[in-house]
């Protein structure tokens, strides 16, 4: 059903339910209530769900294992279906939002769901996936020399560069451009096909940039990027809108 929604292809939930009420002999309500389970552990590993079965936190052991046993045997990538690149190529609008705001830490998670998250990590999925980055990225820059020129500054528009296309990695962001003003725009572009709160990855390099230029670096945080993708952007100090853990150690001898 997933993959069918995010094709955009049509077909009946209720359909899809009696035959599944055929295979296994449950009701309809007890195979929604388990499809609303498997949304809250999608969303949890920073992949799509189904719309119309809001994740509903009250799992299983079988649950988790019944996942896990897919996601071995599948790319958990596969469920996103990437749009051609022409399509990206298109200046379109991106909608932005409103960032979420930072929460303080919730109690205990269930175990197993803990153990699932770190064995399919989202963060280091998307950040692997060279791909699905270059799309985002590629889409942001259409969209801020749009922006610019549907505004009236279409030499600003002209001077708006992909820096990481053309330059490569190491300048601590992805594209330059410009605010209406002429200021530079420092813009780190971070794409998930999951939810807006999908953690994501943060190098060392971009943290240091945050807190050396605060004025013109920016986060372009795209989600939901199988279906229409939405934005929000977190300006510095990053320590005041987002969560900093450290994840890795750097190993030397001397």
């Amino acid at each position: 059903m997933l993959r069918l929604e995010i094709q955009k292809k049509s077909f009946v939930k209720a359909q899809i339910n009696r035959r599944i009420q055929e295979i296994i002999g449950r009701s309809k309500g007890s195979i929604e209530f388990k499809n609303q389970n498997i949304s809250a552990v999608l969303q949890k590993l920073g992949l799509p769900v189904i719309r119309g079965y809001v994740p509903l936190e009250n799992f299983q052991k079988a649950l988790f294992d019944g996942i896990e046993r897919y996601l071995e045997a599948h790319d958990p990538i596969s469920l996103f279906v990437e749009p051609p690149v022409a399509e990206l190529a298109e200046p379109e609008s991106i909608f932005f939002e409103r960032a979420p705001d930072l929460l303080s830490k919730n109690g205990k998670t269930d175990r197993h769901l803990e153990r699932l998250v770190r064995k399919f990590d989202p963060a280091a999925r998307d950040e692997r996936n060279r791909a699905l980055g270059q799309r985002g990225e590629e889409k942001v820059y259409h969209f801020e020399r749009k922006r610019l020129t549907d505004a009236g500054y279409s030499q600003l528009a002209k001077r708006v560069r992909w820096v990481s296309q053309e330059d490569g990695d190491g300048a601590g962001y992805d594209i330059r451009s410009y605010d209406y003003s002429g200021r530079e725009r420092l813009l780190e572009v971070k794409t998930t096909v999951g939810t807006q709160k999908t953690p994501f990855y943060l190098s060392r390099n971009e943290h240091d940039l945050s807190m050396e230029s605060p004025d013109e670096f920016r986060i372009v945080r795209l989600y939901d990027f199988a279906r229409t993708p939405r934005a929000f952007e977190l300006a510095p100090p990053l320590s005041d809108v987002i969560r900093l853990r450290t994840e890795n150690y750097k190993a030397s001898f001397s």
